[in-house]
């Protein structure tokens, strides 16, 4: 845990937009993860295609796009983002019957993109069990996080290989 003094709170304690008026524009990107577990039939159904709303992970693909780029308008006191670059890949785990959510945010700016990267997964997984819901209710979405970021006046930061290893 850091010491840093939470920023979105003022003087009075009120919370408050971040004045990144005066900072750097620089590349900054965030890479953020999470899991989606569910019986080893729902995962071979949307592996296979074989879903009748159709390609799942295209559509969950989508949504996480799209809500990376809605992040301010969901977020309190996020600042709204021009985004160069958002992508949001899925890996079937076959052996821990769950889906690895992983998404990518980019852009040259004044801020970080962390949560952009986080609203990705979170939007991603939470399409994915909207659209298995009906044959998998007892699905499980797991451990959302930031695995890396780069850019600003913090540099580069990565989760140790510890962390990595307990988010598993």
């Amino acid at each position: 845990m850091s010491d840093a003094s939470l920023s979105h709170l003022n003087q009075q304690g009120h919370a408050n937009m971040v004045d990144v008026t005066e900072k750097s524009v620089t590349q900054r990107q965030a890479i953020a993860e999470a899991y989606v577990e569910m019986t080893p039939e729902t995962l071979h159904m949307i592996t296979e295609g074989k879903h009748a709303k159709g390609d799942v992970f295209a559509v969950a693909r989508i949504a996480g796009i799209q809500a990376a780029k809605k992040c301010s308008d969901l977020i309190p006191l996020c600042h709204p983002l021009m985004l160069t670059k958002v992508k949001v890949e899925f890996s079937p785990e076959k052996e821990s019957d769950r889906v690895r959510i992983t998404s990518l945010c980019k852009l040259a700016g004044q801020t970080g993109v962390e949560m952009e990267a986080l609203t990705a997964v979170s939007v991603a997984a939470l399409t994915l069990f909207d659209m298995c819901k009906a044959v998998d209710p007892s699905m499980r979405i797991s451990g959302m996080r930031v695995l890396e970021k780069e850019g600003g006046k913090t540099g580069h930061w990565k989760a140790s290989d510890k962390e990595v290893q307990a988010g598993d």
